[in-house]
């Protein structure tokens, strides 16, 4: 089982929608994600699991690297809407990882972004629904 994604900028925030289970098998995937977003835009990167069923251990030390990836490339990460098992990210050494309630929260906490505006860009894998 893998995730699907979505990576969509504006302005200067970029948001990452991760859908799916995010377990070991995935995590290469999410990776190469990370590395997309990286490559491209500027600014914080929200991370949005609103549509991701669950994750792994695995899965949650591959977004501590994403967030370690991204600080070394001057970027910020958050998360928005964990899933709801409610475990979170391994604490450890790294940048700080905010988290917000859902995408909406997040998304208020960068005041000035309005979705769906003029210059906007999106990237997605074939199976995130159109």
């Amino acid at each position: 089982m893998t995730i699907e994604w979505r990576y969509t900028i504006e302005q200067d925030l970029g948001v990452l929608s991760i859908a799916g289970y995010l377990g070991p098998q995935a995590v290469h995937r999410f990776s190469g994600a990370v590395g997309w977003v990286v490559a491209r835009g500027t600014g914080p990167v929200i991370v949005d699991l609103t549509g991701l069923r669950s994750w792994s251990a695995e899965g949650q030390l591959a977004i501590t690297d994403a967030a370690r990836r991204l600080a070394e490339a001057g970027r910020g990460l958050e998360l928005a809407a964990i899933p709801a098992e409610g475990s979170l990210v391994p604490a450890g050494e790294g940048p700080d990882i905010p988290v917000h309630s859902d995408l909406a929260a997040a998304l208020a906490a960068h005041t000035g972004f309005g979705p769906g505006g003029e210059g906007q860009q999106e990237w997605r894998t074939d199976g995130w629904p159109a």
